[in-house]
């Protein structure tokens, strides 16, 4: 249980598991991180940790709720300098400005991609659009399959047609498949189309929107139109990254990062302007930060210079900038999940 000023913004706040409902099957690798008594298994893949964000065209669904029934939304619009700090608000307002899941696909995902900040701006009504990147944790012994990007370039008529016929061979066959295992990381700018295999488990960093350009939308939703989000495909597939990505291109996005310390940087330099993500060990410090911790395996404790919670497998906290510097001690991983950098 937190404290009854947890909505302050002053001290580590743990949080249980929040898994809106989707249309995708899932949710039995997040039962065995978080146990079975804080987490659900029916159509239960995606844990929206610390959430500010909402689902698409819902009011509330996807929130974050404290412990006293307030939204974290709300508590953060009311103290943002002790949850974000004082730098961050003055860049992005009361907003964390990233969105953290743990995503558990039960079934492959759908060929999807999403849009850019200026397609959003244009477009949906949105100041973000979803840079996302993936923290992989869990695969099946072989190794999970994901599909990234097409593997040369095509054209504009050619993914209208896919689409306008629900051609999932065509689609999944133009895209390269990658296997990833655990510790391996994956940047997805904006537009750049992919779908994630069965039995992949990933902590996921994205920008804090729920826009989605689902392209092979048939056997996984309801309708054409959620496909498109109700803008038609003639005006999103405008967003798709129709260009070709070779061996190359890919080694850019695709990383498998050696612990290089207590503190290891996850996704580099070209995701600082969206999120950043640390693997964290006992014996690192941690700077002031909103930040989101999600605990791996082993345990521990994290120490503030007011506070100390325990650190547990399965265990996801969210840490105010307000709660200052923090110390991590015991056998313990976990993934440290960051705001973009603020602009100089």
């Amino acid at each position: 249980m937190n404290s009854p000023d947890a909505a302050l913004g002053t001290s580590p706040v743990w949080l249980p598991a929040n898994q809106p409902l989707q249309f995708y099957a899932g949710g039995s690798g997040i039962v065995a991180l978080r146990g079975a008594g804080n987490a659900r298994l029916d159509h239960g893949p995606e844990d929206w940790v610390a959430s500010t964000t909402t689902r698409f065209g819902q009011p509330t669904d996807g929130l974050t709720r404290l412990d006293d029934g307030q939204w974290l939304r709300d508590a953060v619009r009311l103290h943002p300098e002790n949850w974000l700090g004082r730098s961050h608000a003055t860049s992005f307002g009361a907003d964390p400005a990233v969105l953290v899941k743990l995503l558990d696909a039960g079934q492959r995902l759908p060929v999807h991609c999403h849009p850019s900040n200026e397609f959003a701006r244009a477009h949906m009504n949105s100041h973000y659009g979803k840079t996302e990147a993936w923290i992989v944790v869990g695969t099946p012994a072989d190794g999970g399959q994901v599909h990234i990007g097409f593997t040369g370039d095509v054209s504009a008529s050619t993914v209208a047609d896919w689409v306008a016929e629900q051609d999932t061979a065509a689609m999944l066959s133009a895209l390269n498949p990658v296997t990833v295992r655990a510790g391996d990381t994956v940047f997805v700018p904006a537009g750049l189309p992919h779908a994630i295999g069965a039995g992949v488990f990933i902590v996921e960093l994205q920008q804090p929107t729920d826009l989605s350009v689902t392209l092979e939308w048939k056997d996984f939703l309801d309708s054409e139109a959620g496909g498109h989000l109700g803008f038609g495909f003639d005006v999103v597939l405008g967003c798709v990254d129709r260009s070709g990505w070779d061996a190359g291109r890919l080694a850019s996005i695709v990383r498998h990062t050696e612990d290089a310390g207590p503190v290891t940087d996850l996704l580099g330099p070209d995701a600082a302007a969206f999120f950043r993500a640390q693997r964290i060990r006992g014996g690192a410090a941690l700077d002031p930060s909103f930040s989101v911790l999600v605990v791996l395996d082993g345990s521990g404790t994290l120490s503030t210079g007011q506070n100390s919670v325990p650190l547990r497998k399965g265990d996801t906290y969210v840490l105010p900038h307000r709660a200052g510097e923090s110390i991590v001690d015991g056998d313990v991983t976990a993934i440290r999940c960051l705001p973009p950098e603020v602009p100089q």
